[in-house]
């Protein structure tokens, strides 16, 4: 429940209150244990102020999708030259907005695994000077189980869970069994989704596109999709002999290519230019990755009743991560949710995303459980694998 929503200028910044059954009173704050969230695992430099009641008291966010957009995807040296320059306003916002000081803090949480080497390391030499300053115990993130962990933020759900991670660098499907305890069901073999996604839309010059020349490889994939018809190509689904929960993208890409490289020489254009079926490639991708994603994870599901890993009575399905806002991939998961009783949850869409508020999240998962906190901080180091 949003009382104050960010405002996308440059920064992205509010406050906010979850419902999650006690309100944020002033007089009260000071008794809570508050978190500052930091991260910077990619191109997205986020801070947040989370207490231990679920209440988001601040937020901000520096995206830095316009410039590697123009670049045609993520250049790390450019994305950590961004990080360096935006951090420190970042976190003055989130304290700012939650009217907390690092003083007031129970420790402070950043993202120091996996992601793009150059990026989690500004996050984390940052964190490490608030900490020494301020003599703070510091928790390090692991990037996927806050993302995993965020719908605990925003519904009233307990373990285990089934959770499926869709984003531009992982496809997992695990089973969250506890704050740390996770039981790893499948991920993908090669890339992930939206990896593929975006490559495909850069093999079809999207950003040339009249109606995608803003918008990022998925995105425009998407929109693209709705006017489409996906029948008028069908590309062989991955890993159909592999009886497993694992995923591949590279090898349905290759097929993707192979069929632009066709429709290329059909219609007598260079690489480059818009093939005028763009909108039937784009619908006959998005299907084939949605089905591939959809048959794994009914797998998936099924493991878990046979093997009485969850409950046929409140099985739960979270999707989280950039990919899950895909509107029609989710519609399909939903489908494949009602259809086996299992309960469909996904963050709002902001929080699908990399953000700040899931990392301080995850840092009060673990200080509550008493997991990871360390008051020292010697050979700490971020991992990007």
């Amino acid at each position: 429940m949003l009382e104050n929503p960010p405002v996308k200028i440059n920064f992205k910044r509010g406050q906010a209150v979850w419902l999650r059954g006690s309100s944020a009173q002033s007089g009260k704050q000071h008794l809570r244990k508050l978190v500052l969230g930091i991260e910077t695992s990619c191109d997205d430099t986020g801070a947040a102020v989370v207490d231990d009641a679920g209440n988001v008291l601040g937020e901000a966010l520096h995206c830095q999708k316009e410039v590697h957009l123009q670049a045609g995807g993520i250049i790390p040296v450019v994305a950590q030259q961004l990080h360096r320059e935006n951090i420190e306003q970042v976190v003055k916002e989130a304290l700012g907005v939650s009217g907390v000081s690092v003083r007031e803090l129970a420790a402070i949480a950043t993202t120091v695994k996996p992601g793009l080497a150059l990026s989690l390391e500004v996050g984390l030499q940052y964190s490490l000077t608030l900490v020494n300053k301020y003599q703070k115990p510091f928790i390090p993130i692991h990037h996927m189980e806050a993302h995993a962990l965020t719908i605990r933020l925003t519904h009233h759900l307990e373990f285990p869970f089934l959770v499926l991670l869709l984003s531009g660098g992982h496809c997992i499907l695990a089973v969250a069994q506890g704050v740390s305890d996770f039981l790893l069901l499948g991920q993908s073999i090669d890339i992930a989704p939206g990896d593929m996604l975006d490559k495909v839309a850069r093999r079809l010059s999207l950003r040339k596109h009249p109606e995608c020349h803003s918008m990022a490889g998925g995105k425009a994939i998407e929109h693209l999709a709705q006017t489409g018809n996906r029948q008028q190509h069908t590309f062989r689904l991955p890993l159909q002999q592999y009886r497993n929960c694992d995923f591949s993208f590279s090898g349905l890409q290759n097929l993707v290519n192979n069929a632009i490289i066709q429709k290329e020489k059909e219609e007598g254009i260079q690489e480059g230019e818009i093939l005028s079926c763009v909108k039937d490639i784009a619908a006959a991708v998005q299907h084939a990755v949605a089905v591939h994603i959809i048959q794994r994870t009914y797998r998936a599901m099924l493991f878990c009743i046979k093997n009485s890993i969850l409950s046929s009575r409140n099985a739960t399905l979270v999707v989280s991560g950039g990919v899950a806002s895909n509107q029609y991939i989710r519609k399909g998961l939903q489908t494949l949710a009602d259809a086996n009783d299992f309960a469909f949850l996904c963050p709002p869409p902001r929080l699908c995303t990399d953000n700040g508020v899931m990392i301080a999240w995850n840092g009060i998962e673990r200080l509550r459980a008493g997991l990871g906190v360390l008051h020292s901080t010697d050979g700490i180091r971020y991992e990007p694998k």
